[in-house]
């Protein structure tokens, strides 16, 4: 199952506008899509901010405006597909830029004037090729992980911009990435899935291991899986992760980082209900293996966790969705460490409205905070509306 795939087809646009069919029977198609988000972002002032570890928002400043990429970044998706005896293969690359400029593209201002646009790279995203039949699928290269990937497919900040993860920057916004999920990453693997067409599907990988520092030794691959039940507009899932890593040299200390995620959809056309959660030690918080771990010699393994409510309204035979959401995640401290639990949360509310069968016109409203246990901070708040258009073709 591909991602891109998966997002096209909650636009109303699943099928890539332009197919090519080549003489010795492959086929070649190109899709994707453009956004643009007019974000307006203001900080709450505070005396006395929450600096927790693991903190997304950040606290005091004045208000920003940016035109930028909302949390789904513009995609150029190119495939190629054939049939050879009972195998089909394929390939896939799918390039993700971004809009808007990084600082210092030509200038110390925000954005810049200059004559390159640094921080707004096409970045590589997907690179793969899948080999397949009625046995199922093997899918080899890099794509989005297991772990936590339904997570973010059904989150309604992937048609809009969430948390913006500072207006500064020239990459994404954050959506609810260390909102209530960490995100899966693009990475190398290799995934078998079962067949797909059928209401349950498994998917299990091996994929490029990460350092986890202090535990930066990497021998084994990591293990992930996710399983799928569909039945109408009912969607359950659960997914799992498992790495070890060890510290090398003469100690040579290991820990194995672990965690599961888990959601269900439901409801009908017109109105659903999604929860998704997630639960790790060792994962860190908003990406994956980020503070995971304490790296004073020790290297013990922090507990992180969280989860999303959200639910969506459409009037019957109407183009325009309504839908509002809140979720958090929470990173605890080790057994070594003095007692802490950072917090992030982000309650989002939005109108998506289909104005043609490709295109999306979005109003969002964010409003996210950073807080922890220190009765001596005040935490870290910040307001973000926005409004944007996203074409898919």
């Amino acid at each position: 199952m591909l991602c891109m795939g998966l997002v096209m087809g909650a636009a109303s646009a699943a099928e890539a506008q332009l197919t090519m069919q080549m003489s010795n029977g492959w086929s070649f198609t190109f899709g994707g899509n453009v956004n643009a988000f007019l974000v307006y972002e203001k900080p709450s002032d505070v005396t006395t901010p929450s600096e927790p570890l693991g903190g997304v928002v950040g606290a005091g400043g004045d208000g920003v405006t940016r035109i930028r990429t909302g949390l789904l970044p513009a995609f150029a998706v190119f495939d190629a597909k054939g049939k050879e005896g009972n195998t089909d293969v394929g390939v896939h690359f799918g390039f993700a830029p971004q809009i808007q400029c990084g600082i210092g593209a030509g200038s110390n201002s925000v954005g810049g004037q200059g004559h390159d646009c640094f921080g707004a790279q096409i970045d590589m995203r997907q690179v793969y090729l899948t080999v397949g039949g009625s046995w199922g699928q093997i899918l080899a290269g890099r794509e989005l992980g297991l772990f936590g990937r339904q997570n973010i497919l059904t989150d309604q900040t992937l048609f809009g911009i969430g948390a913006t993860g500072g207006q500064l920057g020239g990459g994404t916004t954050l959506g609810r990435i260390g909102f209530g999920y960490i995100y899966p990453q693009f990475k190398a693997q290799m995934t078998y899935s079962t067949p797909a067409g059928r209401p349950f599907q498994l998917s299990v990988g091996l994929f490029d291991p990460a350092t986890n520092p202090p535990f930066t030794t990497i021998e084994l691959p990591r293990l992930e899986a996710e399983g799928v039940w569909s039945a109408g507009n009912t969607k359950v899932w659960v997914g799992g992760l498992l790495q070890n890593n060890s510290t090398g040299g003469v100690a040579d200390e290991s820990a194995t980082a672990f965690g599961g995620s888990g959601g269900v959809r439901f409801g009908g056309a017109s109105f659903s209900l999604t929860a998704s959660g997630y639960y790790g030690k060792g994962l860190g918080t908003t990406l994956l293996f980020l503070n995971g771990a304490t790296d004073d010699g020790g290297g013990e393994l922090r507990n992180s966790y969280g989860g999303i409510g959200q639910v969506t309204f459409t009037p019957a035979n109407s183009k325009l969705t309504v839908a509002g959401s809140w979720g958090i995640s929470i990173l605890e401290n080790s057994d070594s460490e003095a007692a802490f639990k950072t917090k992030n949360w982000l309650a989002s509310g939005g109108i998506y409205y289909q104005a043609t069968k490709s295109l999306k016109a979005v109003a969002e409203f964010n409003y996210a905070v950073t807080g922890d246990d220190d009765g001596g901070t005040d935490d870290n708040k910040s307001v973000a509306p926005a409004v944007g258009l996203m074409l898919f073709f």
